[in-house]
């Protein structure tokens, strides 16, 4: 899981949206700069279509460097070549929609979306309390790479329109609530993806309103920056 805001990006700018929800895979490239660990990094690069392209083609360049009497009769032969890249990118790394649907059943896909939602919605509500957002919708958008038999790669972000459309700026104590609180082995990245394939929605966005927020939760957040306790009947 890697949470997509200025702090973590190397080109923030990629961040920047008209509307929401605001959607990452096969539009932009966000590269890190802290954030992520090796394994998620090198899965993002995967996420990179012309290095997926080149790997699926190096039979191709192993064999004109073997016998390269037959680089010429390859290199004007590309028919074999799209129908490779046709199987890995179309049947290797993405599922058929009865595959898909094996993954999981509807039943338990849905206990999973509402488990994510559940826990989306408290997030949000920690976030807006440690900003002191009183106005204005929250919106925790996990996006996932549809792409099958490799490891899951889920972007995170907390997004809002107010005053216009925009990615917050959050902390390492906010990413910290992401981390802690989105997944865990009840519900983990790839429990997510098999609900995601089941419905062919790798965007899923869970919305509050900042005037929501408790004052409980305000005061916690107060305290919890501060570190000054409240008075009795203050």
């Amino acid at each position: 899981m890697f949470v997509l805001t200025r702090e973590t990006v190397l080109n923030p700018a990629a961040l920047d949206t008209r509307s929401l929800p605001k959607k990452v895979f096969g539009r932009i490239m966000p590269w890190p700069r802290r954030g992520i660990c090796g394994r998620d990094l090198a899965r993002l690069i995967f996420e990179v279509q012309i290095l997926r392209y080149v790997s699926a083609l190096i039979p191709f360049l192993l064999a004109m460097a073997i016998w390269p009497h037959l680089a010429l009769p390859i290199a004007q032969a590309p028919l074999p070549m799209v129908i490779v890249l046709s199987l890995v990118e179309m049947r290797v790394l993405r599922l058929a929609p009865e595959a898909r649907k094996r993954r999981v059943d509807a039943d338990e896909a849905g206990r999973r979306l509402d488990r994510l939602a559940f826990r989306a919605r408290g997030c949000l509500r920690r976030i807006a309390a440690a900003h002191d957002l009183r106005e204005g919708d929250l919106r925790l958008v996990v996006e996932q790479s549809e792409l099958a038999r490799v490891p899951p790669l889920t972007l995170v972000s907390v997004q809002s329109a107010h005053p216009a459309p925009h990615l917050l700026d959050l902390q390492a104590d906010d990413r910290a609530i992401l981390h802690a609180g989105l997944f865990d082995a009840e519900l983990t990245e790839a429990h997510l993806l098999a609900a995601n394939q089941r419905e062919d929605t790798y965007v899923r966005e869970v919305e509050i309103d900042a005037r929501s927020v408790s004052g409980h939760a305000r005061m916690a957040a107060w305290i919890a920056r501060t570190g000054e306790p409240v008075e009795a009947g203050a």
